[in-house]
């Protein structure tokens, strides 16, 4: 099975339903397992606090070992959470070895506000990603919740917009759609690469 890393951060749980969702798309591939992560929050005087919503902490093997990547963070004033980026900032072992390149990559948000970041937060977290070489994949149109969709959904990634409490039927296709791409790339390219 290739395991494939979901990793986010939730504080209120909008950002965790869209990785449930993605880690079902990735499930549906035959041969792919999501594997579901989380970050420690930061308190208040910058110190990390390792309480858990359910999914276990991620550590650097499980980044080194996923074959590919699905990063959600809710917005922050147009920018990926700091718990997030905290974990992000600690990657340079990664990064100086190689091991994230060529392997794929998407990301997911979610914002209580329709113009509160979704699309800058998304284009964000695709920054460090690319630094690591990993091949980003975002939503095609021709996906038609993308042409329906009232809520969350963008090209750039899955996103939720928490007005109507949980995820739309769009939303949560959508996530799906992302995940089962991430996993099919991600097979594809185990195809490929020389062993």
């Amino acid at each position: 099975m290739l395991p494939i890393l979901v990793l986010y951060y939730s504080r209120h749980g909008s950002t965790r339903q869209l990785a449930r969702q993605i880690a079902r798309g990735i499930g549906q591939i035959e041969g792919c397992e999501a594997i579901l992560r989380t970050v420690p929050d930061i308190r208040a005087n910058g110190e990390q606090e390792a309480i858990s919503d359910g999914d276990p902490f991620v550590t650097q093997t499980d980044l080194e070992t996923c074959q590919g990547l699905a990063l959600g963070s809710p917005v922050r004033f147009g920018n990926m959470a700091a718990p997030l980026k905290h974990f992000i900032d600690s990657t340079s072992a990664q990064w100086l070895s190689g091991s994230l390149i060529g392997k794929p990559a998407c990301v997911f948000t979610a914002s209580s506000s329709m113009h509160g970041g979704q699309e800058t937060t998304l284009q964000s977290m695709l920054l460090p990603l690319l630094h690591h070489g990993m091949l980003v994949l975002g939503l095609p149109y021709s996906e038609p919740h993308l042409h329906t969709t009232q809520s969350g959904g963008t090209p750039y990634g899955a996103s939720h917009l928490n007005q109507q409490g949980g995820l739309t039927e769009e939303e949560a296709a959508l996530a799906q759609a992302l995940g089962k791409r991430l996993a099919q790339t991600a097979l594809k390219l185990q195809s490929v690469s020389p062993a």
